[in-house]
């Protein structure tokens, strides 16, 4: 799919799901800006520029820009570093998310506001400043990660599943709004992925989650890449207001 050197712009992108869609996009012809943020205990801007040299081969431009998609203030500059180095951004790519895990009878008031601060507050802050800049323009995708969680729930993760079933109606809400600007607005739900975060699972809760996926495996990032791939492409012209499931037919 040729991106024709579009600019994309993915959130969270030095790691997992994230890297997987950047490389994605930047080989399929996207000038790639990886945001990333910075972690105590972990070298996140070393692991944004080990992607960012992965990009680099593809032939494509590539810049990486720490900021905080909570606040606002700092996606406004992300934005203008991004414009100024590569150009307007004509893919965004909401990725950036947390969890905070816990039963509702014990989850702690600042863990169901950090997950919706990242994870849906994030998101509209990014989608709200990339928008106007793609109806002016006449073209423009939106696509948000959200989770099969958001579809099905799941024990332990009341935070996690409403951020993003909260993704799915802004999604459609937005998608209404510049439907008739050539500004498509979409979601994909992965369902158990194999990364870093999955891999923190006991083996055994591991096994009993794989036991209710009919294709009886886990997906790879490389699967999510490819349908937001699919969905920044022009091939998708016509596919708006859409959520897009891969979950090996966890849920259908």
């Amino acid at each position: 799919m040729d991106a024709e050197g579009r600019i994309a712009l993915v959130t969270g992108a030095s790691r997992g799901i994230g890297a997987a869609v950047a490389l994605r996009l930047a080989q399929d012809g996207h000038h790639l800006a990886i945001n990333y943020v910075e972690e105590t205990g972990r070298d996140n801007a070393a692991e944004a520029d080990e992607v960012a040299e992965a990009i680099r081969e593809t032939g494509v431009e590539t810049v990486c820009v720490e900021a905080d998609v909570t606040d606002r203030e700092a996606v406004a500059e992300m934005f203008a570093y991004v414009t100024q180095r590569l150009g307007s951004v004509d893919v965004l790519v909401n990725n950036a998310g947390i969890t905070r895990d816990r039963t509702m009878r014990k989850l702690a008031p600042e863990d169901w506001d950090a997950v919706l601060a990242v994870n849906l507050t994030g998101a509209f802050n990014c989608a709200q400043a990339a928008v106007e800049g793609m109806v002016e323009r006449g073209w423009g995708r939106i696509i948000s990660l959200s989770s099969v969680v958001a579809l099905m729930g799941n024990f332990g993760q009341a935070n996690y599943a409403a951020s993003k079933a909260g993704l799915l109606g802004m999604t459609k809400s937005l998608a209404r709004e510049v439907a008739r600007k050539g500004v498509t607005v979409n979601a994909v739900a992965p369902g158990f992925i194999d990364t870093e975060m999955t891999r923190a699972i006991p083996p055994e809760i591991i096994e009993q989650i794989v036991a209710t996926i009919p294709m009886a495996a886990m997906g790879t990032p490389e699967d999510v890449a490819s349908a937001v791939a699919f969905l920044a492409s022009d091939e998708a012209r016509y596919i708006t207001g859409h959520v897009l499931s891969v979950n090996g037919g966890q849920y259908m």
